[in-house]
């Protein structure tokens, strides 16, 4: 299927590696010129020569902390700079601070917030001119199953991140006018490092092996597995095209069937 990408501007933040890295390898397949960030520049070089091994795509690698307004504009400068501006923002990051509710400091809710929803908002505001100036654009901000389904000792989690359905849905309404279409997408449990490094602790305090300690761990997921990053980035391939022009104001889930809520 022609997603009508190719020759337009994707960023992708947190994309070194994981859900991010997944996301970007779509798009950079689709033809797409992929900018990516992350904390480490080192793990950022790797990435953007696994993808341009991998595809052959133009990619922009940008060090950046989420955390950090001043970061995040001058990443989306530097994505101006090369690329002429940004198409496509895919919002992604890494998880706040575990913790209940009384475990947490005030502290811990500033930082929370910087990361999980007014990065959110620096970016969005950066990108959406170019956008607008185009009367094209796509918004696209990845979040947790933890929306619809709290999880316990992530209370951070579990409140911050509802923030971004609400700016998605706003979003979407507003820029509809400018052609610039505003969605979400709720990813469940996904084969990461860090879900792999869970298992690997799982299997040590149970005294199981890996296999066993997985198989524990997706029980409770219907398809019986975890996603895969390309899987998250497939779909946002899709709300980023052509195809997907319809789409807005939505938050899609992909969580294997893991939530069982109907709405």
């Amino acid at each position: 299927m022609e997603l009508g990408l190719k020759g337009k501007v994707a960023l992708v933040t947190a994309a070194s590696k994981g859900i991010g890295l997944g996301t970007a390898r779509v798009l950079a397949k689709e033809g797409m010129k992929v900018v990516i960030s992350s904390r480490s520049q080192a793990n950022l070089d790797k990435a953007r020569d696994l993808l341009v091994a991998e595809t052959g795509a133009e990619v922009l690698a940008v060090q950046a902390d989420m955390t950090a307004h001043e970061d995040l504009e001058r990443l989306v400068d530097a994505a101006s700079k090369e690329f002429g501006g940004v198409d496509v923002l895919v919002y992604n990051t890494g998880p706040p601070k575990a913790g209940t509710f009384a475990e947490l400091s005030y502290g811990d809710w500033e930082e929370a917030t910087k990361l999980l929803l007014l990065s959110a908002v620096t970016l969005t505001q950066a990108v959406v001119p170019h956008m607008k100036s185009k009367k094209w654009g796509r918004l696209i901000y990845i979040t947790s199953l933890t929306l619809k389904q709290p999880i316990a000792n992530l209370v951070l989690s579990n409140t911050v991140r509802l923030g971004i359905a609400g700016l998605s849905k706003s979003l979407s309404r507003e820029l509809a006018p400018h052609g610039i279409t505003s969605n979400g997408i709720i990813q469940g449990y996904i084969r990461t490092d860090r879900t792999v490094r869970l298992m690997e602790e799982k299997a040590s305090k149970t005294g199981t092996s890996v296999e066993e300690a997985y198989k524990e761990l997706v029980k409770n997921i219907p398809l019986g597995r975890y996603g895969e990053p390309e899987e998250v980035g497939s779909l946002a391939a899709f709300i980023a095209s052509e195809k997907g022009a319809y789409l807005t104001g939505e938050m899609f889930t992909i969580d294997g069937g893991y939530i069982s809520t109907v709405f």
